[in-house]
């Protein structure tokens, strides 16, 4: 694989943990990254141009690849096919902003990034990326400019090349950007009749975030459906990450505390205090082995006293939904989870994202005594402004 002009030195091409996620990703035993030396400078903004098709430099670097290639490749004398991989990315530019570290997660990287969104308009988003996981973004939002004006006048790559200079604004409250987080929305509409019920009766249904991130979760929930929400992180840095790079705004409504989510959630079933019970908790949390691989959420949270912890915590028509990425190395993690919860839970719904990775689980409490598909209610209005097309793909399972 040709590691990309200018991005040498990114994580995912200069870390173990970036490698081997390159690796499992490739499906291959063997994985040759050929690019510049660590050493060598990289520009302060990339363009990411996709490589011409055939490549000129597979001719080139043919020679060596077959020199690297094992002796059992040669058998019969025959010559090995070596692939020369591109890697995939949907970017036309990208400019990191800071770099950050933290004392759970260690360092962390914001990117200001340009972002094809064909056959729509190409977008400015920023994201978020630990370097313990380099592959994974843990949150992009759009960026808007404060003047329309300016707006017109700019193009994406120039934005880049000279820096927001507090002109760009991370938009929050609207459309979520990554569709996992816009079908873990989606997925409030299982119980969408009795929150439903609790804004009628002028009760602000109560959601538990466990895992915040930049923030872009429980930002939309709050702004967008009027939720009164709880935020649990494990490092503080990444609070002040979300606070000041991304959007994130404490109120009455929206509160954020550090600490450890998984055990937040069995100290709250412990008190056994009504005003506690939630609508909603909502799992964002992926394992922090980078040597297994991306995966979420971590093996703390499917063992049956934390699954039973977060029934104890919910609403009698509350619901737990995860996000969940199975790890590449464990075909049986998946259906152990489901079996887990079914044995806590009354009935299981199921998101396929769709991107090959995410999935999200649905629990409910109490059975679900409404078609997902209701139209009514302002709820169910609301909620699709965020969660795009993808109530439509809840199915029971």
């Amino acid at each position: 694989m040709l590691v990309p002009a200018g991005r040498h030195r990114d994580w995912i091409f200069s870390t173990r943990a970036g490698h081997l996620h390159l690796l499992l990703s490739s499906q291959f035993t063997r994985l040759i990254l050929v690019g510049p030396e660590l050493s060598a400078p990289s520009p302060r903004v990339v363009s990411c141009i996709a490589r011409p098709e055939p490549d000129p430099a597979h001719a080139r670097l043919l020679p060596l690849l077959l020199a690297l290639c094992p002796r059992a490749a040669f058998r019969d004398n025959a010559i090995p096919d070596v692939p020369l991989l591109s890697f995939q990315e949907d970017l036309i530019g990208l400019a990191p902003v800071r770099v950050v570290a933290g004392p759970v997660v260690g360092e962390m990287v914001i990117e200001d990034v340009a972002v094809d969104c064909a056959p729509g308009p190409a977008e400015l988003r920023r994201r978020l990326r630990f370097r313990r996981m380099p592959c994974l973004v843990q949150t992009q939002v759009r960026l808007s400019w404060q003047s329309p004006a300016i707006a017109a006048s700019s193009s994406l790559l120039q934005t880049l090349e000279e820096g927001s200079g507090g002109l760009l604004q991370p938009e929050v409250g609207g459309l979520l950007v990554q569709p996992y987080l816009q079908a873990t929305v989606a997925s409030l509409a299982v119980v969408a009749p009795s929150i439903e019920e609790r804004i009628q009766s002028g009760v602000r249904p109560r959601c538990l975030c466990a895992g915040v991130g930049g923030g872009s979760l429980p930002m939309s929930i709050r702004v967008g459906l009027q939720f009164n929400v709880l935020g649990i992180e494990a490092d503080g840095v990444v609070l002040d990450v979300a606070r000041n790079h991304f959007g994130l705004v404490e109120d009455e409504f929206l509160r954020v505390h550090v600490g450890d989510a998984i055990q937040m959630i069995q100290d709250f079933a412990c008190q056994q205090e009504p005003d506690m019970k939630f609508s909603a908790i909502l799992v964002d949390l992926d394992s922090s082995d980078a040597m297994c691989g991306v995966s979420a959420p971590p093996p703390e949270m499917t063992r049956g006293s934390v699954l039973l912890a977060a029934h104890t915590i919910l609403h009698h028509h509350g619901v737990l939904i995860l996000n969940v990425i199975p790890p590449p190395a464990d075909g049986s993690f998946y259906k152990e989870l489901i079996d887990g919860l079914r044995l806590v839970f009354s009935e299981l719904y199921e998101i396929d994202v769709g991107n090959g990775e995410n999935f999200v689980l649905i629990a409910t409490v109490s059975p679900v005594e409404t078609t997902i598909t209701d139209n009514s209610g302002h709820f169910l209005t609301e909620l699709r402004k965020l969660a795009g097309d993808f109530l439509k793909h809840i199915r029971k399972i």
